[in-house]
């Protein structure tokens, strides 16, 4: 099962491409996408759509999954997020029903064991499980690692959570 994993963003969207076999998981590709913050909102979205789409033909998942959003208090951020987030969506669910979404909780319960466990450690397990080097850079490219790992330990407990 090829699985994408995707961390949202409007200047930085994160994607990593795993292979999950019945005995392994491996890295197939992973990185990211970027807008420059000059250029006009709805061509740095046009941006985003055309790089996952360019993901999704070249790599074909089986299932696709994205993070949810947690905001903080910026809202403008939060609305132009939001936005790339809905692209992201949209491209994902023209290819394929099988489109998950995880909380931050999620991720790091599934990872970790430890629904608040810090950045770092779900990085280092990240590393760990995909046997890998060094932790994956930048950070948006890991946490799209995790969102996918997520996916692949998790899919038959959390299948509730496809989009339909």
């Amino acid at each position: 099962m090829i699985i994408l994993g995707i961390d949202p963003g409007i200047a930085i969207v994160g994607f990593g491409v795993i292979e999950k076999t019945r005995n392994d998981i491996k890295v197939i590709d992973y990185g990211v996408i970027t807008t420059h913050k000059d250029t006009r909102t709805p061509v740095r979205l046009q941006q985003v759509y055309s790089g996952i789409m360019q993901l999704i033909e070249k790599y074909k998942p089986d299932a696709i999954a994205l993070e949810e959003l947690f905001f903080n208090n910026n809202i403008t951020t939060a609305i132009t997020v939001a936005q790339a987030r809905g692209v992201l969506l949209i491209a994902s669910a023209n290819y394929t029903d099988n489109l998950y979404e995880y909380t931050p909780l999620q991720i790091k319960q599934a990872l970790t064991g430890n629904g608040r466990a810090e950045k770092k450690q779900v990085q280092y397990m990240v590393k760990a499980i995909l046997n890998l080097s060094s932790i994956p850079k930048p950070d948006d490219a890991a946490d799209a690692l995790a969102v996918a790992l997520t996916h692949a330990q998790t899919n038959t407990v959390l299948s509730q959570t496809q989009i339909r």
